[in-house]
Formats: C-alpha cells, sequence, structure tokens
C-alpha cells in the first residue's frame, strides 16, 4: 500500500497536468485567465470641455473605455469646482461605464466650472486612472428647455432581412441621462407584445439594446423609446418614438471595414484644432468605440480627448489644439465591433501632420435637395444639404436639421458632406415645407454656420418607385443556378457569395469566415468576409460532409428575391432629369438620376468614364436597362474605365439590369459602381491582368456563374 501511495504521489502531478490539457483539448475555445492590466480611461464628457453657454440647470456626465468599479465613483473621485476653488455639493451616480454628477443647485450662469476625475476611480479589476482627468465649461445665462428627440435609429424604421443577430442602437440629439435609459424606457417586443429580454447600455448620446439571444426569424419587432428618457437637464422626449423591422433567416458575420477617416492618411497642413475621426463600412456598437479602441498619438504619447459616436461616424476632439508642424497616428483597433459583435478584422492605423495655424472659416451650406421653392417633390424624398467642407458628424442630428412639422432620423456623409433629413413616412402631397438647419452644426475645427439655413419645397401627388433587394441586399456575388469562381490571390469579398448550384466544383477559388473553403490552390485564393450560401459542400471545413439545408433554403430564397427585383428594373418606365442616350455608349457622359434604356439593347462604357451627378440629393437612383449585353472598359487592353461618382451619388441607388452577360474591365482595372443583375452571368478582368477591379455593389447572376480575377467587391451598406 505504502508503495502504491508512493507512486500515486510521483504521478499526481503529472495526472493533473493531463486532465488540464484533456480539458483545453475538450473545449478550444477555454483560455487561461489574464489578469486585467489596462488602466481605463475617460472617453466622452458632456459638457466637453471647452463648452461656453452651458445651462446652468444640467448634470455633468462622464463615459469611460469601460465598465468601473462603481464604489469608486463617488464625489470624492469625481468632483466639480466653481467659481474658482469652490466645491459644487452634489452627488453622483455610476451606472456601467458612465458616471453621472447631479448638484444640489441649479450653477451659477456665466460662470467657469472646472470638472475632475481622480486616479481615485478604477475599474473592475481596480486598474486606476493614470492621472486625473480634468475639463473645465462656462455656463450661460440661459436653462435647457428643449426636449431630446432621436436623431437616428439601428436598423432603420421598417428594415427588413434585419440579421437575427443584432443589437438595437439608439442616437439621441443630445447626451441622455443615463439613470432613465434603461430596459422600462427602451423596449422591444415582438412577435406581437411579448418583451425582448435583454440589456440597455447608454453612453453618451448613444444607447444600445442587447437581446439575451438570438431574435426570432422572419418576425415583426417593435422598439420604443418612452417619455421617461430625460436628458441632463431633466427635459424628457416629448411623446415616445416607435419604430419596427423584420428579421430575416441569417446571422450577419461580416466584419466592418474603415471607409474613410477624418483626416486622410499622409495629408499635410491639416488644422491645429482639427477633431480626428472614422467612417465605418456599417453601423458600429456604441460600446466599442471608447478612447481604449480609438486612440490619437505623437510619438508614443496618447493624445487627451473625447470621443463621441453616432451613426456609421467615430469623431475624437483633442483637449487642447495640437502641435504645430507635428506628425499624429490615430489607430482603430479590432475592438471595435459592429451591432453582432463582428471585429475589424485588423488595427486600421492612418497619419497626417498639422499646419502651424487654426481653421477659424465658418461652413455654409453649399446645395440642397429638394432646391428652395422646389414644387412637385416626390412624396418619399429625404431632404438633403451639402456642406462646403467636412464637418462634425455629432453636430448633425434632430435639433440641428430639422423639417417643420415632420419628424424623421438625420444621417451625415462624410464622404459626400452631405446631412439627410429621411421622414418617419411619406410626406404629405400637394404640401409646403421648410427645412432648417441650425447654427448648431460644426465643421471639424468646431466653427458654426454663420446663419440658419432656412428652405421650403412643395410636395406632388406621386411618390418614386422603390427598389427593393430583400435578401439578395448582403451578397457581394450570386452565382445563379452554376456557380462562381475565383482567379488570383488579390480578390476580396466583403460581404456574402452564393450560388444554388449544387456540383462540389461549382464554387472554386473562395474561402469564408466559418472555415469553408471551395476548391482553393496557392493561386487562386478569394477570402469572403462574410458566409458562402450554397446547395453544395465545400472541400474543407464546417460543410464538407454535406449541403447545409439552412444555407441552401437562405441561398434559393435570395435567388427568388434577385428574380424579383430584375423584373421590377425591367418593369420600370423610362425617365428621369436626363434625356435618354442617344448612343449605347456612356463614356464622357453625365447623368442625372433616371431610369435609361439603351436604344439598341446594350451599354458600353469604352473610351471614357461615366459621371452620375446626384445634386445633392443622397437617395438619387439611377436604372440602366438593357436587353442583351453590358460591356465595361476598353476600346484596347490598356483602357480600364470607371464610374465616378458626384454630389452624392452612391453606389447602392445604381442598378444594372442586364439582360444577357456582363463584361466589367476585361483588362484590369478600373472601378464599377451599383448592384448588376444579369440573366446570364458576369465576368471581371482576365487571367494574366496585374490590376485590381473594384466592384462597389454587387454582381449577380440569376444563372450563368459569376467569374472574378483579382476583384474586390464591397458590398454597399443599407
Amino acid at each position: 500500500m505504502n508503495r502504491f501511495k508512493g507512486v500515486l504521489k510521483l504521478w499526481s502531478p503529472l495526472l493533473l497536468l493531463i486532465a488540464f490539457v484533456a480539458g483545453c483539448a475538450s473545449n478550444p475555445q477555454e483560455v487561461p485567465n489574464v489578469a486585467d492590466t489596462t488602466r481605463p480611461t475617460v472617453s466622452f464628457t458632456s459638457p466637453e470641455n471647452g463648452s461656453i453657454a452651458v445651462p446652468f440647470d444640467r448634470k455633468i456626465s462622464v463615459v469611460f473605455s469601460e465598465q468601473m468599479e462603481p464604489t469608486t465613483l463617488n464625489t470624492a473621485n469625481f468632483t466639480v469646482t466653481g467659481p474658482g476653488l469652490t466645491s459644487v455639493p452634489g452627488a453622483v451616480t455610476p451606472v456601467g461605464s458612465s458616471a453621472t454628477f447631479t448638484p444640489i443647485n441649479p450653477l451659477a450662469a456665466g460662470t467657469i466650472y472646472t470638472a475632475t476625475i481622480t486616479t481615485g476611480a478604477k475599474d473592475l479589476a481596480g486598474n486606476a486612472l493614470a492621472s486625473n482627468y480634468v475639463w473645465t465649461f462656462t455656463t450661460g445665462a440661459a436653462p435647457d428647455t428643449i426636449a431630446p428627440t432621436v436623431s437616428v435609429t439601428s436598423p432603420t424604421n421598417t428594415a427588413i432581412v434585419v440579421p437575427v443577430n443584432r443589437k438595437v442602437t439608439i442616437g439621441f440629439s443630445e447626451a441622455m441621462d443615463p439613470l432613465t435609459v434603461n430596459t422600462v424606457t427602451f423596449k422591444v417586443t415582438g412577435p406581437g407584445i411579448t418583451p425582448v429580454v435583454g440589456t440597455v447600455i447608454p453612453v453618451g448620446t448613444s444607447a444600445t439594446f442587447t437581446p439575451a439571444t438570438n431574435l426570432a426569424i422572419n418576425t415583426l419587432y417593435i422598439v420604443t423609446i418612452t417619455t421617461g428618457v430625460k436628458d441632463l437637464a431633466g427635459n424628457a422626449m416629448a411623446a415616445n418614438y416607435v419604430f419596427t423591422f423584420t428579421t430575416g433567416a441569417t446571422t450577419d458575420i461580416t466584419k466592418p471595414t474603415v471607409i474613410s477617416t477624418i483626416n486622410a492618411n499622409g495629408a499635410t497642413n491639416v488644422p491645429i484644432n482639427t477633431r480626428v475621426g472614422a467612417t465605418f463600412s456599417e453601423v458600429m456598437d456604441p460600446t466599442t468605440i471608447t478612447s481604449a479602441t480609438f486612440t490619437l498619438k505623437q510619438g508614443a504619447t496618447t493624445v487627451p480627448g473625447t470621443l463621441t459616436y453616432s451613426g456609421v461616424n467615430a469623431v475624437f476632439r483633442p483637449a487642447s489644439n495640437l502641435a504645430i508642424n507635428t506628425l499624429y497616428t490615430v489607430t482603430v483597433t479590432t475592438g471595435a465591433k459592429d451591432l453582432t459583435g463582428n471585429a475589424l478584422a485588423a488595427d486600421f492605423v492612418w497619419s497626417w501632420t498639422t499646419a502651424a495655424t487654426a481653421d477659424i472659416t465658418a461652413p455654409t451650406v453649399i446645395l440642397v435637395n429638394p432646391s428652395d421653392l422646389a414644387i412637385n417633390v416626390p412624396l418619399n424624398s429625404s431632404v438633403n444639404a451639402t456642406f462646403s467642407e467636412a464637418m462634425d458628424p455629432l453636430t448633425i442630428n434632430t435639433a440641428n436639421f430639422s423639417v417643420a412639422g415632420v419628424t424623421g432620423v438625420v444621417t451625415y456623409n462624410a464622404i459626400s458632406k452631405i446631412a439627410t433629413f429621411t421622414p418617419f413616412s411619406n410626406l404629405a402631397a400637394s404640401s409646403t415645407y421648410t427645412a432648417t438647419i441650425t447654427t448648431g452644426t460644426t465643421d471639424l475645427a468646431g466653427n458654426p454656420l454663420a446663419v440658419n439655413k432656412v428652405w421650403s419645397f412643395t410636395t406632388g401627388t406621386a411618390s418614386l418607385p422603390v427598389i427593393n433587394l430583400l435578401t439578395i441586399a448582403p451578397f457581394g456575388t450570386f452565382g445563379g443556378t452554376a456557380g462562381m469562381t475565383n482567379t488570383g490571390t488579390l480578390s476580396l469579398i466583403n460581404g456574402d457569395i452564393g450560388t444554388i448550384a449544387t456540383g462540389t466544383s461549382a464554387i472554386r477559388g473562395f474561402h469564408d469566415v466559418n472555415g469553408d473553403i471551395y476548391t482553393e490552390t496557392p493561386a487562386n485564393i478569394g477570402p469572403v468576409n462574410g458566409t458562402i450560401f450554397t446547395c453544395t459542400n465545400s472541400t474543407t471545413g464546417p460543410t464538407s460532409a454535406g449541403s447545409n439545408a439552412a444555407a441552401c433554403a437562405a441561398a434559393t430564397q435570395a435567388r427568388l428575391d434577385a428574380q424579383a427585383a430584375y423584373l421590377s428594373l425591367v418593369a420600370m418606365p423610362v425617365g428621369g432629369a436626363s434625356p435618354n442616350p442617344s448612343t449605347n455608349n456612356l463614356a464622357g457622359l453625365t447623368l442625372l438620376p433616371g431610369v435609361y434604356n439603351s436604344p439598341d439593347g446594350t451599354f458600353l462604357i469604352q473610351g471614357g468614364n461615366l459621371t452620375l451627378d446626384a445634386q445633392g440629393n443622397a437617395n438619387a437612383v439611377w436604372v440602366f436597362k438593357m436587353a442583351t449585353t453590358l460591356t465595361v472598359g476598353g476600346p484596347g487592353a490598356a483602357a480600364p474605365q470607371s464610374i465616378i461618382l458626384a454630389n452624392g451619388a452612391q453606389a447602392k441607388n445604381i442598378f444594372w439590369q442586364v439582360g444577357s452577360f456582363a463584361t466589367i474591365n476585361a483588362a484590369g482595372g478600373g472601378t464599377m459602381e451599383g448592384t448588376i443583375i444579369s440573366q446570364a452571368g458576369a465576368s471581371f478582368s482576365t487571367v494574366g491582368n496585374v490590376n485590381i477591379v473594384r466592384l462597389n455593389g454587387r454582381a449577380i447572376s440569376l444563372g450563368a456563374s459569376v467569374t472574378l480575377v483579382d476583384t474586390v467587391i464591397n458590398v454597399p451598406a443599407p
């Protein structure tokens, strides 16, 4: 027995090690606990540093880069003083990653106040701020009596085919009291009045509802923001805000990307009072856009400041002017995630150099659509304004952009510099409306409009036709009944791809984020930043043993929806702001929105580019109809052609209805815009070319295959 005990004692450590390894092998998702040693930072404050004319009756709010230990957020570690060193009596209330200081009495008018978060504030792991965070603001002479409004929602009202793993987010017109934004005041129900169980996290001007489990497929949900939500001055919304959306049958696993930045990579002479920002390919989870995931550095030194997020835009405000003639580097890390939890594939980094001066020029509105005094405006129109320079997206909201008597949401396109007010429902027929953009809107240096911009227009009695892609919308390419082939190693699909083909060789040269690989070789590798939906099996991966029934059903429905969209395009009557082209070659033309039909059944873009001019209308639509072929590129092997988008034109609003086959830049190179739906296939570039072809849109074939050679496809956001 003693001998056995000795052996057991000798082997016990080894047995424990074997058990540990076996346990890890049985659950590869588990990783050893790693201590959290990252210090929290301040991401957002309201009022922001340097603010003036702050209403004297409001609370002071701060948002941290992570959830904090609530016992460390108190009046010892969150203080407000003013005038001078006089302490302001009040109470501190922590909520998740936020904390709010409520003065016992209204603040004094016309007074400078200093707010301080000390290093006594700690996160849940006990990590303290690296140093005290201090900011100042000056009160005005008036209280805040303006009710907050909802500026933007995701999903949008009446959205369809919403991924079942999506969160729901709201952007308000101003910073809200986080104590009032919760599951009582932010509710999701469906089907019917069944409450959806979830959590609500308020962050500055945004709030996010996270369902406890995936939503049900093909189900209508109702979102309600009640009048229980209040701003930091205690003003409630004037009425409940209610919107609906309908889920699809699939999840979203497509990774987001950064599509534009403030300022451009390599830019010089950037004003020293600039703000810094990034625009994403889709709506992000505001709780993941923090000072930990978005940083501005000069060398190795982090620049202090605050970060705000709304819509698809993140904006960082440095605490003070930047140094002159200095190189700065901005990083958005993979900690930034979309509303389904998909992270950036890699850190996004860009740099630029400051000038020696600040920007003090006020922005202006240079174009509006509908134009001032326009008549017969379609009932389903949006209202748009184009600015003279890049604007601070966080100042483009329903408080600063309104249409009298109309409820709606406001978005800002940082690329086109267009702000868009989208009514909640159609406008009334034969009615005059007045739109106003206030001096509350500012450029990236904080310069406001000099005066309000006001204009009016009158509606007609008709609406514009709507093109609904339904479940085909997330697909970058769809190979109909025949499949898809990729050649080369430079192709990239930012979206899903699919086919209803059943042959194992129908898909070649692609792999998706789920681990499914379809006949790739070292010379033919095509990453799909999403899912491959097929009715066949992969060569390697989860569906290698056989096709996935749910994926096949999704592909089948997507093709049906593509067919319906194709038929709706065929049926659209010709007409638009430009005359129908008298020739089939669109090269060198500038076309306004409209429906255009080929005079001989084919369209070409050869010998020059095609420009599409939206004239400031972010929702302008183009439809090109042809009975047979579409050919872009040429003449000759070294002449790629492109579509040029002007004055707010967007790829998501361009459609090519192709009766047979589409050939896009066979010689390589060039940029194509819009959704191509063809009856008999499409090809991009040809083998042996070295220049990448880009498609901002979709390549959908109802029948024959789609062939790509070193092609990058970016599926437009809704």
